[in-house]
């Protein structure tokens, strides 16, 4: 187990300095900017030393202050797990920013865009592989598609559409084309390394299927409908216990099964649609 985590927070390391390398090596001097509370950071920053003469402030330190509410809300609303290994991303995120220097690799804007937008994306889409978010709008979205049932993309399309808007209105209306195309590349990018769907059902086959309802039901807030199965080969008895998730829950599920169960069969397959009760609140 410790290894399991150790190799977790390896990953969202990992993570942070992809986001911090596409940050300032490629975005900020560009006038390009990241989707997101990264975004909103660099505009911060951005209108401090262009429009109100405040120069020094980073990119990071308005970062890290945008998620202490952030980090409390989650805490409470979205689980404790994924909230912790969301501030050590922010966190990590937060210093690599500091510790890069912000230059200016290439005068090409489009370069700056994609290669941004790839660093961004794979930050982003490891990080959410692995159980843990980068912070900001992944748990404000979280909380608001639960209390409202509406697909988490809703939330960051907003919030991204302010920050394109935004951009070209103190600078360039280029600057907001090169933006949306950022956060194009991005949002491929994290869907190829990540689902991009909210809900995924699991449909878990297993000879131990008491032992496993206990594990998951001790980490985890889902329902699971449990039924007989048996296997056609081996005519023998097994259960398949079925249940939906969020894509933020699959690591978790993972890792329960091959702790309780390594020889289950597991089938994810995504979930674009539930009617009836889904239990939105993680305690």
């Amino acid at each position: 187990m410790f290894t399991v985590e150790l190799r977790r927070i390896i990953i969202v390391l990992l993570g942070a300095v992809f986001n911090a390398i596409s940050l300032n090596l490629f975005l900020i001097e560009a006038n390009v900017y990241a989707s997101g509370f990264t975004g909103v950071a660099q505009l911060l920053t951005s209108i401090f030393n262009d429009f109100l003469g405040v120069p020094g402030i980073s990119t990071g330190l308005i970062l890290f202050i945008l998620n202490i509410p952030v980090v409390i809300l989650g805490w409470f609303k979205v689980g404790k797990g994924f909230t912790v290994y969301s501030v050590v991303s922010v966190a990590f995120t937060t210093l690599f920013l500091e510790l890069i220097p912000v230059l200016q690799l290439s005068e090409d804007i489009i370069l700056n865009a994609v290669f941004g937008g790839v660093l961004g994306g794979m930050g982003v889409g490891i990080t959410l592989k692995w159980g843990a978010s980068t912070g900001g709008l992944d748990i404000v979205a979280m909380v608001l598609s639960r209390m409202k049932d509406r697909p988490i993309g809703i939330y960051f399309l907003v919030l991204n559409s302010a920050i394109i808007a935004i951009a070209g209105l103190l600078y360039e209306p280029e600057n907001a084309l090169y933006t949306l195309l950022t956060l194009y590349v991005t949002t491929r990018v994290i869907d190829a390394v990540h689902t991009r769907h909210e809900k995924l059902t699991a449909m878990i086959i297993t000879s131990k299927a008491a032992d496993l309802e206990k594990a998951i039901h001790s980490q985890m807030v889902r329902g699971i409908t449990t039924l007989p199965a048996r296997g056609a080969f081996t005519q023998q008895d097994k259960n398949m216990m079925i249940m939906v998730i969020t894509r933020y829950e699959l690591y978790d599920l993972q890792h329960i099964i091959q702790d309780v169960d390594p020889s289950a069969f597991t089938n994810i397959v995504q979930t674009t649609g539930i009617f009836g009760f889904f239990r939105k609140d993680d305690k």
